[in-house]
Formats: structure tokens, sequence, C-alpha cells
């Protein structure tokens, strides 16, 4: 006998699902069926390529042995069952990326939220100690006669694992109840719980029960064995006969989230391609979802026959967050994890898949606007990632886009269809500016001369949304148009005022472009109305927030762009400035008052000052020299 630790993490996580998870305790048996049922499925996979796997037992079967006098609930299945290194891996560690983050996202909810975080993380086979006093597994994997393992914890810091006789392969969950959970010994609580959480599973779950049969003194009791789930494959059933609680509680068993998804899409397809498929989109963000190594994809089936699960040759990555079973009528049983990769007929149900994905978000924000929002503030950010990588589906999902903007209140979306059809006729463009937060982008001084037009500004502040702009470039034959970037056409009052405006200050904007070697230009603005200065780059440049974002991923070596120094020529500092350079074109204080118009587009613009000591010290002197006057 081997006596081993839990490696450290898995100790925080038992003490955590041992001490403080217990509202929701009855999930363990879920979890449990869960494990015997993909077992089930591994066999059955396993044995398409190797039928000696098989080990003639397809009788399918997870069991669930009640003993009233060891108070233990067994829960037993004939799949692919475990060796010694599997069980070592698989029991005393949890065998997944990312379990320090759900560590600390446990430390951190409060005791009331933690229950979520159980179907959230997938605990699974852990689960069972919030209900147990010991945990005896024994096990035996298929293709290895007589090699049987027995693993044992109270959950406390440390198990055993022994070798161990085992006629069939498989494996028999054995919970040694804690003296206040007698209550899963019953055979109509053991009901209910699959009924609520696992009546869907492919394969039978089975209890044995005594029956009374005759009357009087013929009666007798007889044991027979109650399949306690439907089986049936929700997703082959009519969506006519589906009830909204069934659609809820499938996606429970399937995603292990606690939570209802937003919406179900069920449907099937037949023809010269026949395949059905349900899939959920989720209301809420699940953990560990914008990492690179996240699994995606819905769970394939072949004629009801588990392939694979996650597979990801069905949706394309902006469609990461939607979670579903797709049953192929067509492929076949032997299909190969390569053939997933180079399958036309995959690669055709993706395209089906996708387009029923997005027609129905569509449908959801014309018809359930409020629903459809709550969605895209969840998976907006990823799924804006489809607008530079799907050109065929580009324009669907510019039509899914929302946004924030000038003319909109805090928090309140609009789309770019609506947009263009609030755009005055003189209005070209679609306006946009990019930036970390709408608070600060609804203080920019880019905006200025866009309030007086009455022409509406998009707030673009998820940092996908640069890359979203290039994706689209147009919108309705209207393209998009940075108002930090280039320059902004004048009407023809503002052209004739901008004339007269260069005649005036011509000499002085010359003498500030050679004593700020930092700007390419400096030039009258025409999108300032109350700020003295701005900062921006030619149209095909990239700005500032770009820039930044880049330096953000490491990309340290992002060269900067080129800025153009704009000044408004009715404001009262530019004027004095002016007036200054009028009177003395060799003033010291034309450079200093030049550089603090600079550093204050700077720090307009978003970005740090260079050189903070100097510019303190020209403010100072400002004060100084004002006083004085």
């Amino acid at each position: 006998m081997e006596t081993l630790q839990f490696k450290t993490e898995m100790k925080q996580l038992m003490d955590i699902i041992v001490n403080s998870l217990y509202s929701k305790k009855e999930i363990f048996l879920r979890e449990l069926i869960s494990n015997a049922s993909d077992a089930i499925d591994k066999v059955r996979f396993e044995s398409i390529q190797d039928a000696a796997i098989a080990e003639d037992n397809t009788d399918w079967k997870i069991k669930l042995i009640v003993d009233n006098e060891a108070n233990t609930l067994t829960v037993s299945d004939n799949g692919i069952g475990m060796n010694h290194e599997d069980v070592i891996e698989n029991l005393g560690t949890i065998a997944r990326s990312g379990t320090r983050q759900f560590i600390e996202n446990l430390n951190r909810a409060k005791e009331e939220d933690r229950p979520d975080l159980i179907g959230q993380f997938g605990v699974g086979f852990y689960a069972s100690f919030m209900v147990a006093k010991k945990v005896t597994v024994v096990t035996r994997r298929a293709g290895s006669p007589g090699e049987g393992v027995t693993w044992e914890s109270d959950g406390s810091g440390e198990f055993t694992v022994e070798p161990c006789e085992k006629a069939t392969r498989g494996t028999d969950v054995i919970i040694h109840l804690k003296d206040d959970e007698k209550e899963f010994l019953s055979d109509w609580r053991l009901r209910s719980l699959v009924h609520q959480f696992s009546d869907f599973i492919e394969h039978p779950v089975t209890m044995d029960v005594e029956r009374t049969e005759g009357e009087d003194d013929d009666k007798k009791t007889v044991i027979e064995e109650e399949t306690l789930n439907s089986r049936k494959a929700i997703w082959l059933r009519s969506p006519s006969d589906v009830s909204e609680e069934e659609y809820n509680e499938f996606y429970k068993h399937l995603t292990n989230d606690h939570a209802n998804p937003a919406h179900a899409i069920h449907y099937n397809v037949e023809g010269s391609q026949e395949f059905r498929a349900l899939m959920y989109i989720p209301a809420q963000k699940p953990a560990f979802l914008f990492q690179n190594e996240t699994k995606y994809g819905p769970s394939l089936y072949i004629r009801r026959v588990f392939i694979k699960d996650n597979c990801d040759t069905l949706l394309p990555p902006y469609l990461q967050f939607i979670k579903g079973v797709v049953d192929s009528a067509d492929l076949p049983l032997n299909v190969s994890r390569e053939m997933l990769q180079n399958n036309a007929m995959l690669e055709r149900i993706k395209r089906n898949l996708t387009g029923k994905i997005l027609k129905t978000l569509g449908e959801l924000k014309e018809n359930e606007n409020e629903k459809y929002i709550s969605v895209y503030k969840e998976f907006g950010p990823i799924l804006k990632m489809g607008v530079y990588t799907d050109f065929e589906q580009r324009d669907r999902l510019a039509n899914l886009l929302m946004f924030e903007s000038t003319a909109t209140e805090n928090g309140v979306f609009t789309t770019l269809k609506d947009y263009v059809e609030r755009m005055p006729e003189d209005q070209k463009d679609i306006y946009f500016l990019a930036g970390e937060t709408r608070d600060k982008l609804a203080i920019s001084p880019y905006l200025e001369v866009f309030k007086k037009r009455g022409h509406e500004v998009l707030f673009m502040i998820d940092p996908i949304d640069e890359w979203v702009v290039q994706g689209l470039n147009e919108y309705e034959e209207k393209p998009f148009k940075a108002v930090d970037k280039g320059e902004i056409e004048a009407t023809e009052t503002e052209k004739i005022q901008a004339q007269e405006a260069q005649e005036k200050y011509s000499d002085l904007l010359s003498a500030l472009a050679a004593k700020l070697p930092d700007v390419k230009e400096v030039r009258l603005s025409s999108r300032l109305t109350d700020s003295a200065s701005c900062l921006v780059v030619d149209d095909a440049a990239m700005g500032a927030h770009l820039e930044k974002l880049l330096r953000q991923l490491d990309q340290e070596s992002v060269p900067q762009s080129a800025r153009i120094l704009e000044l408004n020529p009715e404001h009262p500092a530019v004027e004095a400035l002016q007036n200054i350079f009028n009177a003395n074109g060799e003033d010291q204080r034309i450079e200093d008052w030049g550089r603090l118009l600079y550093d204050q587009a700077v720090m307009a613009e978003g970005t740090m000052v260079s050189d903070p000591v100097a510019f303190a010290r020209r403010v100072n002197d400002l004060m100084v020299q004002v006083a004085k006057a």
C-alpha cells in the first residue's frame, strides 16, 4: 500500500470543499454520474478501434448501490476505468490548467457565492467530500484484466493506493456518508436528483429497488432494477416537445454552469447532409474563457455515439463562448482526430452552425434587445474577433456590433445601423474615438467641433475595437473616421475663417515648429472650439491609443507616430502667444508657452509628458508672470 500526499493546491481546494460549500452539496451526484458517463463514452470510442477493449461487456450502465447498514452510496460504471498511474494523476491533483486561479477565486468569493463556483470551475469528483467522511475508489482499466487499483482518502491531506483484484473493467466510487447525510440513501431522494441533474445522460442510471408482489399471505419482496433517467437525448427530440426547464437543466448538465442560459438554439438539418444541433448562448462568461489554452466547441456525436468534447472544428474562435451538442448522421464512426481537422463535411456543418448562431443573435437584438445587450456585454469583445477574421460573415457581424456614443447616455448602446440613420445629410463619415473608458473620452478635446456641429461620435473602449475598425473599414458605404487622426473637413464658413487665421498665425506656427522638434508640424485646428491645443497623427498613421495597447502587449519596439500639434486660433492662450510673437519674435516665452501647449496636448491624448519636472517649472514660471502682470 502507498500513502501519498495531495498536492498543495489540492489540499487548499479540499479544505474549501469540505468546510465551506454545503448549501448545494447534492451536486456531488451529478458530478459522479457525469464522470461515469464520460468513462463509458471513452471506452465505447476506443472499442471502435480495438474491439478487445469492450471485453464482451457492452451493457453500458451506471449503477447506484445503496447499503444502509454500511451507510454507503456507490456510483458504479463499466467505463474505461483507471490504472495505477491514472489514479494518482486524476485523484491526487486537479489535472487542469488554472488551478491556482481557481483557488484564488474561491478564496475571494463570498460564502453565499461559492456554490456557483463549483459548477463554474468543475470540481467534479472532489465534490464527494461534501457529504463523505471517506471515499473509496475501486477501478480497473479496460483491457487490463486483474490489474485493479483501490484508492482511498478521508480528504484530510493524504490518500492511499494499493493493487486489488477486480473482475470487471470500470470504476466504483464508494461514498462513506457522514452521519448527517443519510438522505442520500433514500430511493426517493436519488430518483429526484437523477431526474433533476442527469435525466439526459445517454446511458441508463439504474438502482436496485425492493418491490412487494402478491397479496396478504402470498406477499413477497423482490429486487428489481429500475432505470432512473429518461435517457432520450434532448437534441433528438422535437423542439416543440422540450420545455424551457428541460433546456436549462441539460445546459447545466452539459456545462456545469448553475445559471440558466440566455438562449437555446435547437434545430436539425436534413437533405444532402443530416445533423442535429442544440446550441446554447450562455448568460455569463465562464472561467478561463479568454485564456489561450481555453478549449471550446460543441460536443460531437455520431448517431448518439460520443466522439469528442470541445470540437473546435465546428465553430470559429469568435464563437467560442457557445456551448452545445452536434449529432451527425453522416460521419463515419471511426472518424480520427486527423479527419476532424480536415473534413469537408465538418466544414459545411461549421458554416451552417455559424450562420444559424449569428442569425439568432440578430433576432435577439431586434426582438429581445435587453437580453441581447446582456449577452453582448459578456461576449461582445470576443464576438468582435470575427470582424477581421471571418470575411464571409463580416456584414452580419457588423450588424451585431454595439457602441456607446456622444448621443447615448452612459451605459446605453447604439448600433451602426442606427448611427447611420441618424447622420445629418452633410456628414460623410462614421466618426469614432478609441480610448480606455467612456468617461475619459467624453471630455476629450477631440470631440469639440463634432458636438458643435451635432455630429455623433462612437466611443470604442474595447481594446479590440482598433482592429474592428480596420477590419470593417466602412459600413453601408460610410467610411470610418477617427476624430484624432488626419484633418477634419471644414464647412464653407469655417474655410473662410481658417484662411484668415492662417494669414494671422502663419509666422508663429513656423517659429513654434522650429522650437518644438518633437512634432512633425504645427498647424491651426478645425476640430477645437474650447481647448487650446491637441495632438493628432496622419490618417494612415497609428494612433496614440493603439500604440499604447501594443506596448502593453510587450511590443516595446512599436515606433511612435509623428505627432502634429494643432492650435485653436480662437483660444485666448493662443492669441496671447501671438501678441507676444508680434511684439518680440525672440521672446523666450514663445518657446516656453509653446511647450506648455504641447505638454497639455500630450496629456489630453492620454500620454504622460516626457519631462514632468520641466513641465511643472514652466507652469510655475507662467503663474509668476501672470501674478506680476
